[in-house]
């Protein structure tokens, strides 16, 4: 049927963008940016790859050339999400084993309804074929999403990745009035990065062992996130976590406690209490 170029896009998809990081095929690029454009998603950024595109991709985008003509390049993935007010990493790798235990995935039709009212901007990112978003990568994003798919070949190619998940938005946005509003919106870029910033500083300085620190700052990060909290409960959560980083700053040295145990044989009658005397 070919292109509708008069008609309008969607006034929830301004607000949506799709971010490739590293693409290999040329080839998907385009394919990418036609299945954006069949849900009336525009913005597309890439990352980490040359800002050439040859008839490659322009042929396999078809009638969604006006995308590609209008691509962000990016050096890395923190550049291309610094407006941003949420961030959502997509990953094949389920919550199995010590490597994933820290992941916290949704399903791709439970993040628009969660976010429907809102009008702060979104990135969904996608990683390289075969290979997808590092876990370095994945630490950059506040909410995960994974496509449930057969256990027998579980990958799914980036085009049709990136179709499912705008086809899930689609079809959530689309039943809802989508009215901004200044009192439901998503995080301030900056109050992302300050909350970022101050779990990084609390879990820097409670007294624990440092492999389990990395742990700590992305289970506090992937939980609050999910709540998908304002601005105002931003501020409150910032001032707590403050407080307590800068309570056990002030203590230098990790917390002991003294603990009760009983007698050892070795010990006699004597036991290891201090004396009341």
């Amino acid at each position: 049927m070919g292109s509708r170029s008069t008609e309008s896009t969607p006034e929830w998809a301004d607000r949506l963008c799709i971010i490739l990081v590293r693409p290999f095929h040329e080839g998907n690029i385009g394919a990418v940016a036609r299945t954006m454009m069949n849900f009336g998603i525009t913005e597309l950024r890439i990352v980490g790859r040359d800002e050439e595109l040859t008839e490659i991709a322009r042929k396999r985008a078809k009638h969604a050339n006006s995308i590609l003509d209008k691509i962000s390049f990016h050096d890395d993935l923190k550049s291309s999400t610094s407006d941003l007010s949420l961030v959502i990493g997509t990953s094949g790798k389920r919550e199995l084993g010590d490597k994933t235990q820290h992941r916290h995935f949704l399903l791709p039709d439970e993040i628009p309804s969660r976010v429907e009212e809102d009008t702060g901007k979104v990135g969904i990112v996608f990683g390289p074929e075969g290979k997808g978003l590092l876990n370095d990568e994945l630490r950059e994003c506040e909410i995960l999403v994974t496509i449930p798919t057969w256990e027998g070949y579980p990958i799914m190619n980036l085009s049709q990745a990136v179709a499912v998940i705008c086809y899930s938005w689609f079809i959530t946005s689309m039943n809802y009035d989508l009215r901004e509003s200044e009192e439901k919106r998503l995080l301030d870029p900056e109050l992302r990065d300050r909350l970022r910033a101050e779990i990084n500083r609390l879990s820097d300085s409670m007294p624990t062992k440092d492999h389990k620190r990395v742990g700590i700052e992305e289970t506090l990060l992937r939980v609050i996130m999910r709540g998908l909290p304002k601005d105002d409960e931003i501020h409150r959560i910032l001032s707590v976590f403050s407080e307590a980083a800068d309570a056990f700053e002030s203590l230098g040295t990790p917390v002991c406690c003294l603990l009760y145990t009983s007698p050892s044989p070795r010990d006699g009658h004597q036991s290891r209490m201090p004396s009341s005397a």
